[in-house]
């Protein structure tokens, strides 16, 4: 019934639990998981995954805060985009909240990555998963220089646990994207958020855990999984009036609309 459109289930904390974590998803009615790839060094992992369990896809991408890792090329994303159980691009986009002594001029590292990325979006004809981080206004004009306006033959993707300003959000639905979004959705302090999840247009809604971080309530501070999907299905439901059972089923199938990919792989 759920779909968890963006998980770490290679990383540490849940990578050797994968039987528990399976029966969870399964008693929580989480049907489907993206496994998402943060280095081309992680990749096979991530594959392997993906190609283990018939309910977990898999990204190829790099991630914008990742330094010390191989750069990916064109080449590279294009060649291991090929394979049938890789659904999107990315994690991709820009981070600029740990600059430390660095300026927003010495991150071109990050846009000349985040234009890769792009780039072999278009031409796989896969959507992009993108993060952006205190980097709003560049990660949005980066996506209008490269093309991506909403037409066809843009790849469009999704922003992915969205934390940013309705003004954002508006934006970034006229280029054609799909906002998703995570536990932060449940947690106290997030009416802002909230207020953006109330008109984000239904069929542009997904919903994620970005596991192992960011547990929703009740479980906040704990390690999070794909299980716990539900609690951010259950508070978009109650932002716009409807049941948990309805959004399950549309943010699922608007999963499927832009991750086109799993219905054939």
């Amino acid at each position: 019934m759920f779909t968890d459109s963006h998980c770490h289930l290679t990383f540490s904390e849940l990578a050797t639990q994968m039987p528990a974590l399976r029966e969870a998803m399964r008693l929580a009615s989480v049907d489907r998981a993206l496994c998402i790839c943060t280095t081309l060094e992680e990749f096979a992992a991530v594959l392997a995954m993906a190609q283990q369990y018939d309910n977990i896809w898999a990204t190829v991408g790099v991630h914008p805060e990742n330094e010390g890792v191989a750069e990916p090329s064109l080449d590279d994303l294009l060649r291991l985009a090929e394979h049938p159980r890789v659904v999107g691009i990315g994690e991709t986009g820009l981070d600029y909240y740990r600059l430390g002594e660095r300026s927003v001029a010495d991150m071109e590292w990050q846009r000349e990555r985040f234009r890769t990325h792009i780039v072999a979006a278009r031409a796989s004809g896969l959507p992009l998963v993108v993060h952006t981080r205190s980097a709003s206004a560049d990660t949005l004009a980066i996506l209008r220089e490269e093309g991506e306006d909403g037409s066809p033959g843009c790849a469009g993707g999704v922003f992915h646990c969205f934390t940013e300003t309705a003004a954002v959000a508006r934006s970034a639905l006229d280029l054609g994207f799909h906002i998703s979004f995570s536990g932060i959705l449940t947690f106290k302090n997030a009416q802002d958020l909230r207020d953006v999840a109330s008109f984000v247009p239904l069929d542009r809604l997904l919903i994620e855990t970005d596991s192992p971080y960011l547990a929703p309530v009740p479980y906040r501070g704990k390690t999070n999984n794909p299980s716990y999907v539900p609690y951010v299905a259950a508070e978009l439901a109650r932002l716009r009036a409807c049941s948990i059972e309805q959004m399950a089923e549309l943010t699922s199938r608007n999963f499927e609309a832009l991750f086109k990919r799993v219905l054939t792989a």
